[in-house]
């Protein structure tokens, strides 16, 4: 079985950072690419970020474009999103998912097969 755990979530205030991780643990598995994606009260879960695991090319929401950036660490088998200048409007839980296939989309929740429980993000002012 595979896992997905994120951690790094909590309270920050506006104009703040925070930077979450997913580690993968579990039966080995190929992975293609992962991604971030977050989900606030009441609205529809939406894309984030995703990286592709051999080349490190790396995509991201034009909502965060500029502000955050995801990586990874091969060795360690865990991709990391650094979050800076947050804003109110970042609060939501992030979902670390990992995509065992090429996607011509990775921000499309369908293109990912393993998914984590999630970890609370919270902006205040």
């Amino acid at each position: 079985q595979v896992q997905l755990v994120e951690s790094g979530g909590g309270l920050v205030q506006t104009g703040g950072s925070l930077r979450l991780s997913c580690a993968a643990s579990g039966r080995p598995f190929s992975r293609n690419a992962m991604g971030w994606f977050r989900q606030a009260p009441g609205k529809e879960r939406e894309f984030v970020a995703a990286i592709v695991w051999s080349d490190g090319n790396t995509y991201s929401a034009g909502s965060v474009k500029g502000r955050f950036t995801i990586s990874r660490d091969n060795a360690k088998n865990t991709v990391y999103l650094q979050m800076n200048s947050l804003k109110l409007e970042d609060t939501a839980v992030y979902y670390c998912a990992a995509a065992r296939y090429y996607s011509s989309d990775y921000s499309r929740a369908d293109a990912y097969h393993y998914w984590g429980q999630g970890t609370q993000v919270t902006v205040s002012s």
